[in-house]
């Protein structure tokens, strides 16, 4: 059958360990089936990153009741969407005998062939890429921050580059990132995915601590809704912040009572998503409208807050070649004939690094990544498989809400990537 073919040739990328896929868990290397509360872990440490850093920031542009309102349904739809693959999948297993559709680029090939494949394989391409992006800009703003007395740093312009000290940080990361990204298999740094989930837990802890006798002693003027011209802003970084759309099958698969998954994702993402709406109000009632983009450098310069950062400057350096992982699988398969590239991984890392010294504002990055290739990833291309393979069994209301997800998905797609361009090139009307 075709489809055993491109499924192998997708995960064959060395003769020594394979390279991991989108679709590989970074935990263990062949781990048994999950129990409930396992899986609950996995779902969470799948999902929370570093997008939740920047929604202060975003409910400071929205106001904190549209926010809150605009992050409950992101994480409905992401749920729903979500699902969609899995029952998708497991259609095309019981009624259509297909047998290894392991990762979502497989679902993609075993529903449209070779063009299901790509479109998936360019989103994840553009969207992991794009997380390490937003990794750099986080990194080289807070060292920035961290390391001077002011929030902004003169700035020395040479060859149309502005190189200032956040530009000097990213330099800096670059020899060391290639050496990391050169590693065949980063089974060696798969643990540092669980450091990175509890700094990020320890950092949101500390930060919402301190939120809380801040609002309590200061009590700055707050706005409920910032108007419609803000929507495509919050909405973008509300989905880039509930960004695992890519392992929910991997997931579902190594659960051991796959009826109860559905319950698992639900409470899971309820759970996430209260956290997060916690995490953005409390940070936007403590500062007001002197929310910045990275809600850690409103916490000042002291020993506490300058280790938090450093912590979380550390977690995403050691976490940036796990997520490049999933790209140079699909760049070296589709350029390379699924053979290691050195010369190909340098290139991709520094094309990375060029787009995070253009980019300024973290929040801003954040809401462009998700308003484009997140929302296709995570609401159009799920709804459309789920639509290709039961069409025959939907109703007419079924039909009408994939139909509707697509379209919606789509003109949410173009509006907010135009949205966050204008923010991120200044150029608003």
């Amino acid at each position: 059958m075709g489809f055993d073919k491109e499924a192998s040739s997708s995960s064959h990328v060395l003769q020594v360990p394979p390279l991991p896929r989108e679709d590989t868990p970074l935990l263990t290397k062949s781990p048994p089936l999950s129990s409930n509360s396992k899986t609950f872990a996995n779902i969470f440490i799948a999902v929370v990153g570093a997008g939740v850093l920047g929604l202060p920031y975003t409910f400071k542009r929205t106001g904190w009741a549209m926010g809150s309102l605009m992050l409950f349904a992101v994480a409905f739809l992401t749920y729903y969407c979500m699902m969609l693959l899995v029952h998708t999948r497991r259609r095309l297993e019981t009624r259509h005998g297909f047998t290894k559709i392991a990762s979502f680029g497989d679902l993609g090939f075993a529903v449209c062939g070779p063009v299901g494949r790509f479109a998936v394989d360019a989103m994840i391409v553009l969207s992991q890429a794009g997380f390490c992006v937003s990794y750099l800009i986080f990194i080289g703003n807070t060292l920035s921050y961290i390391t001077t007395s002011s929030t902004k740093s003169p700035n020395e312009n040479f060859l149309g580059f502005s190189f200032s000290l956040k530009s000097i940080f990213i330099w800096a990361c670059f020899p060391f990132q290639l050496g990391l990204n050169s590693i065949p298999t980063l089974t060696h740094l798969a643990p540092l995915s669980i450091f990175a989930d509890v700094v990020d837990l320890g950092a949101m802890g500390v930060v919402m601590v301190e939120d809380v006798m801040i609002f309590l002693q200061q009590r700055p003027v707050l706005q409920a809704f910032g108007g419609f011209s803000v929507f495509f802003y919050g909405l973008g970084v509300a989905v880039y912040a509930f960004e695992g759309i890519g392992m929910v099958l991997p997931l579902e698969s190594e659960t051991k009572d796959k009826q109860k998954f559905g319950k698992i994702l639900g409470l899971s993402m309820t759970f996430i998503s209260l956290m997060f709406g916690a995490f953005g109000a409390l940070g936007y009632f403590a500062f007001g409208e002197e929310t910045k983009d990275i809600i850690t450098t409103n916490l000042g310069q002291g020993l506490v807050s300058s280790l938090v950062q450093l912590g979380l400057c550390v977690n995403l350096f050691f976490t940036f070649p796990l997520m490049m992982n999933p790209v140079y699988e699909v760049v070296e398969r589709r350029f390379c004939e699924a053979r290691y590239c050195l010369w190909l991984r340098w290139v991709v890392v520094l094309m990375v690094s060029l787009v995070a010294l253009l980019v300024p504002n973290f929040a801003d990055f954040l809401s462009l990544v998700g308003s484009s290739v997140c929302i296709v990833l995570g609401f159009v291309l799920p709804a459309l498989f789920h639509l290709i393979v039961h069409k025959q069994v939907l109703g007419l209301g079924g039909m009408a809400v994939d139909v509707a997800l697509v379209v919606l998905g789509l003109v949410l797609a173009v509006c907010g990537t135009w949205s966050s361009l204008l923010e991120i090139f200044g150029t608003k009307s």
